[in-house]
């Protein structure tokens, strides 16, 4: 094969397929294309040539393992991140097999490689009194602060990935009563979101200040373009900086936008939600996402404890059994 045919069907694969007959989201687009331009770095130079040298056959399941493994152990991914990867070289070999018959051998080598298994890792959530310090840190006397606090509050109430929140628009807010917001999730979803009356007297005070466009992001930087994910972590992890000082358990914990989603899904649990209820609010496509939740909180499981028959429960330990002193036990018969 030319090397012509492998810019073709990347050309067909990311315009014809995913954009035009499978209308996947932008933010699909831009995670495989990330993916491929590492990649076709990574076999290019692994193969000392330039990208614009290399054919489909030069893409083999060989390759695709060297390029996962270097992900791992030199760019220090996670294992997510790494089938996150695998996922979209092995959408465009699938493609590839239905339109370049003659490497359907080597496309079903790339598909056959698989996902890697991951260690479920406790949900990372912060309680009340972590929440709260945090949404005191903005100064919200100035309009960055009041649109960080508006954000974060949005964040913690509707359980809304940092994606979700940074697209929301006016015209995708109820501001009068009931309140709620509607938010675009993973695959184009739609889903609507109540939200508490302060939260939207944050954003309309925000509006206020800074007026925007019905069509346009409610959160912007100060030269007026959509605020990015990576602005809000930063911004973030100065709050948490500063939060740390008046409550010192924000110390060991990673919090991310996402934690707030996390701590919302929490709460819910806690406050006795049906876990379908959680599910829709949320925006998960199955409820095993949401059982997370359900299995993070131990004031939850310890109140679930308390609820068993104490008829059930072991009887306490001889006298004897709990003292460790022999001559003790003799003095108090």
């Amino acid at each position: 094969m030319k090397s012509a045919t492998l810019a073709y069907l990347l050309h067909a694969f990311f315009h014809g397929w995913l954009t035009q007959q499978r209308n996947v989201s932008p933010h699909t687009i831009k995670s495989y294309r990330d993916t491929w331009r590492l990649f076709l770095l990574f076999v290019a130079d692994c193969k000392h040539r330039a990208v614009s040298g290399l054919a489909l056959e030069d893409l083999t399941s060989k390759e695709v393992l060297a390029f996962l493994q270097h992900g791992e152990q030199e760019r220090k991914i996670t294992i997510g991140t790494r089938n996150c990867r695998l996922a979209a070289i092995r959408s465009f070999f699938r493609f590839a097999a239905d339109h370049e018959p003659s490497a359907v051998a080597q496309c079903a080598g790339v598909l056959r490689i698989p996902t890697k298994r991951a260690p479920t890792a406790e949900v990372n959530f912060l309680d009340s009194e972590e929440i709260t310090a945090i949404l005191g840190q903005p100064d919200r006397s100035t309009i960055e602060g009041q649109r960080d606090h508006a954000l974060l509050a949005l964040l913690y109430n509707t359980g809304a990935r940092i994606q979700e929140a940074l697209e929301l628009s006016p015209r995708a807010v109820r501001f009068r009563s009931p309140a709620q917001v509607t938010l675009f999730g993973k695959g184009r979803k739609e889903r609507a979101c109540p939200i508490w009356p302060e939260t939207a007297d944050l954003l309309t005070a925000l509006l206020k200040r800074q007026p925007r466009p019905d069509d346009q992001p409610i959160f912007v930087n100060r030269y007026g373009e959509p605020l990015g994910a990576a602005g809000v972590r930063f911004k973030l992890r100065g709050y948490i900086r500063i939060a740390e000082r008046c409550t010192p358990s924000l110390a060991k914990k990673h919090v991310t936008p996402h934690t707030f989603r996390h701590s919302m899904g929490v709460a819910m649990v806690a406050a006795g939600v049906d876990i379908t209820v959680i599910r829709s609010l949320l925006g998960h496509v199955s409820l095993d996402m949401t059982n997370h939740y359900a299995r993070a909180n131990l004031e939850t499981k310890r109140q679930a404890l308390e609820k068993v028959d104490t008829s059930t429960r072991p009887s306490k330990p001889p006298r004897w059994k709990r003292d460790p002193d022999l001559l003790a036990w003799l003095n108090s018969l």
